[in-house]
C-alpha cells in the first residue's frame, strides 16, 4: 500500500427516504466502537478533494449516540494531517443539492370520453415533481510514539505510530489505545482481528489518528472532522469497517478534482430504470442500489451526479447568511452580550456547535435551552460574557466551518457524487478513486414521460398509459395499476442495466450487459396490458401502434354487426 494514499473509515447517517433509522440509534464513526455499548456503523458520508498542491482534503461525517466516555474513533492516515472541525449542516445541504430525483410529466394522447357534468377530462396534465428523493509533542510510551496531539471542536486527538522493531505492530497500538481509554475492540470481537486489520495499514507506513470527546461533551456535540494530508489519490479503508458494519451499509462519496471521478478498483454500475418506481418518485431507489451492488459482487458504485463545481455555488452557505455573519461580526463592539447572543441565536442557533458555544460561555447552573429562549431575560447569565470573545468563537466554531466547505467545493472545477452499499463480507477491498476526463457529465435529475392513451370510448382514468424512460424503454400500465416491477418478484429483471470497469481514460469496458434480459421482461409485461376500450393485449412493447390496431379491429367488428342480414 502506498504511504501517500489516505485510508479512511468512518460512519454517518445516510439521509435517504427509503432508509429507516435504527431502533437503537447508535452509530460510531470509525473503525472500532465502545466495547461496553454495542454499536454498528450505519452509513458513511465523505467529501474528498484532490487539491492542486498534491494533498487531499477529506471531510468526514461522524454520528455517535451514547456516553461521551465511550466514544472513540480511529483511522489510518499518512503522515501528520492538518485537523479541523466541520459541520453536519454542510453535509445535509450538499446531499439535498445532489440527491437523485425521479420525476415524470404527463401528457394526453388522443381524446378520452368527456365527463359532461365535470368538464373535460382530456386536457394534458402534469404530475407534481417528486424527488427521492494540529499541535502537540512527540514522545514514546508502551511501544507507541505520539507524533501530535491537540483539541479541535469537541474532540481531543492524537496521532501515533508504533516504535520501530516491533514485529506485531497491530498488537502494540491496540494495547496502547486500550490503556489510554479507547475501546477499540467491538462487543464480541476478537482483539487479534483488530490488531491484524490495523497492522496491515501500519506496516504500509501509515500512522493512526484517534479521536475522543473532550470532557463534558456529549452525543449532541459529535461533528464531522476535516483533515488535509499529502496524497496522490483518495482511498477508503473499508476493510476494518467490517468489524462492526450493518448489512448493506451505505457509502456516499463526493470527489472533487479536475474531472469526473471513477472507482478504479470497484465496478461502475448503471441502474436499470425499469426497476425504479417512477410513480412515487423513486422511493425504492436505495433498494435498487442494494440489489445492483449485490449483483456486482458487492463492490460497485453508482455515479449519481457528475458536473462542474459551479453547480454548488450558494449551496453550503447562502449569500444572505454570509451577509448576516458579516453584519454581526462588524457590529459586535456596539452590542451587549445579551444582544449578541440574541441576534446570533436567530441567525445561527441551529448550526453545528452553536449550543455548545453558548454552554461554554454561560455560568454553571444555567439551563442553556431556557437561556436561549430569551437571552435578554437573564442578565445574570450574560453579565460576565465578553461579546467580542463570543463572536470570535462563533466564527471559528460555527460559521467558518460552513464557509470552508463551500470554498472547498469552489476550489476544484468538478464534483462527482458516488454511492454504494456494502455488507461486512464484501468489505475486503479498499475503494480507490481516480479521474477520467473522457467521461460525460451525469445529471441527478431523471425525467420520464407518461402518456395517457385516450380514446372516446373510455374516461381518462380508464385509459392505459405508457412511461417513456430516458433509456428509450417503455413501460405500459393498466389504469390505476401500481408500478409493475418489484425487486424480488419472480421474473423481475436485473437491477443493473450495465456493469462497467472504468479507468483514467476512455469509456471503460462493459463487464455485463443486461439489455436482453431487461427487454424480455419488459416485453412479457407489456403484452399483458390492455388497450383502451377493447382489452386487447399489446404485442409490440416499444410502440403504442398495437393500441390503434386493436381499436381498428374493434371498429371493423362493429361495422360488420350493423350490416343487414
Amino acid at each position: 500500500m502506498s504511504r501517500n494514499r489516505l485510508c479512511l473509515s468512518f460512519a454517518s447517517v445516510l439521509v435517504l427516504s427509503s432508509v429507516a433509522p435504527l431502533e437503537r440509534a447508535q452509530a460510531c464513526g470509525g473503525l472500532f466502537c465502545s466495547a461496553s455499548a454495542p454499536v454498528n456503523q450505519a452509513a458513511e458520508r465523505i467529501i474528498f478533494s484532490k487539491n492542486a498542491d498534491q494533498t487531499v482534503t477529506a471531510v468526514v461525517q461522524i454520528q455517535y449516540q451514547g456516553p461521551s466516555e465511550e466514544f472513540a474513533w480511529v483511522l489510518p492516515v499518512p503522515g501528520i494531517p492538518d485537523v479541523n472541525v466541520s459541520s453536519d449542516l454542510a453535509f445535509t445541504r450538499l446531499q439535498q443539492a445532489s440527491n437523485p430525483q425521479y420525476n415524470f410529466t404527463t401528457v394526453v394522447e388522443g381524446r378520452c370520453k368527456r365527463v359532461r357534468d365535470r368538464g373535460s377530462s382530456d386536457s394534458a396534465g402534469s404530475a407534481p415533481d417528486s424527488a427521492f428523493g494540529g499541535a502537540g509533542g512527540a514522545g514514546g510510551d508502551g511501544g507507541v510514539n505520539v507524533l501530535a496531539s491537540g483539541t479541535v471542536g469537541p474532540y481531543d486527538f492524537v496521532v501515533i505510530e508504533p516504535d520501530a522493531g516491533y514485529e506485531e505492530v497491530g498488537d502494540v497500538v491496540v494495547e496502547w489505545l486500550t490503556s489510554e481509554g479507547y475501546d477499540v475492540v467491538p462487543p464480541g470481537g476478537d482483539p487479534d482481528d483488530v490488531s491484524r486489520l490495523l497492522g496491515g495499514y501500519l506496516q504500509g507506513g501509515m500512522n493512526l489518528i484517534a479521536f475522543r470527546l473532550t470532557k463534558g461533551n456529549d452525543n449532541g456535540t459529535i461533528r464531522p472532522i476535516r483533515i488535509t494530508y499529502d496524497s496522490d489519490q483518495p482511498m477508503i479503508p473499508i476493510r476494518p469497517t467490517a468489524v462492526a458494519a450493518n448489512d448493506d451499509m451505505g457509502v456516499m462519496v463526493w470527489v472533487l478534482g479536475e474531472s469526473r471521478a471513477v472507482p478504479v478498483n470497484y465496478k461502475a454500475l448503471e441502474l436499470n430504470q425499469v426497476l425504479i418506481n417512477w410513480l412515487n418518485g423513486g422511493r425504492n431507489y436505495n433498494q435498487v442500489v442494494i440489489a445492483a451492488a449485490n449483483e456486482a459482487g458487492g463492490q460497485g458504485f453508482v455515479s449519481e451526479r457528475a458536473g462542474p463545481s459551479t453547480d454548488y455555488d450558494n449551496v453550503i452557505i447562502l449569500d444572505f447568511e454570509r451577509d448576516d455573519w458579516e453584519a454581526l461580526r462588524t457590529s459586535a463592539g456596539a452590542l451587549s452580550a445579551s444582544e449578541v447572543i440574541a441576534e446570533s441565536s436567530l441567525r445561527f442557533g441551529r448550526w453545528d456547535g452553536y449550543r455548545a458555544l453558548v454552554a461554554r460561555f454561560v455560568p454553571d447552573g444555567i439551563d442553556v435551552d431556557e437561556f436561549l429562549a430569551c437571552p435578554r431575560c437573564n442578565s445574570e447569565a450574560t453579565e460576565g460574557i465578553d461579546p467580542q470573545a463570543f463572536i470570535d468563537g462563533l466564527g471559528e466554531e460555527v460559521v467558518e466551518p460552513m464557509i470552508a466547505t463551500q470554498e472547498l467545493l469552489a476550489s476544484r472545477p468538478y464534483v462527482t457524487r458516488l454511492y454504494t452499499t456494502l455488507s461486512a463480507p464484501e468489505m475486503d477491498l479498499d475503494p480507490l478513486f481516480d479521474f477520467n476526463p473522457d467521461l460525460p457529465n451525469v445529471s441527478n435529475v431523471h425525467t420520464a414521460r407518461q402518456v395517457i392513451e385516450c380514446h372516446r370510448s373510455v374516461y381518462r382514468w380508464e385509459a392505459p398509459s405508457r412511461f417513456e424512460l430516458e433509456d428509450g424503454r417503455v413501460v405500459r400500465l393498466d389504469p390505476g395499476a401500481s408500478w409493475p416491477f418489484l425487486l424480488g418478484d419472480e421474473g423481475a429483471p436485473p437491477a443493473n442495466a450495465l456493469v462497467l470497469a472504468l479507468t483514467t481514460s476512455g469509456p471503460g469496458t462493459v463487464v455485463q450487459d443486461n439489455s436482453e434480459a431487461i427487454d424480455q421482461a419488459l416485453q412479457k409485461h407489456n403484452a399483458t396490458v390492455g388497450s383502451p376500450g377493447c382489452g386487447c393485449g399489446v404485442v409490440t412493447p416499444r410502440s403504442h401502434m398495437a393500441t390503434w390496431g386493436c381499436l381498428a379491429l374493434f371498429a371493423l367488428l362493429r361495422r360488420r354487426r350493423r350490416r343487414p342480414a
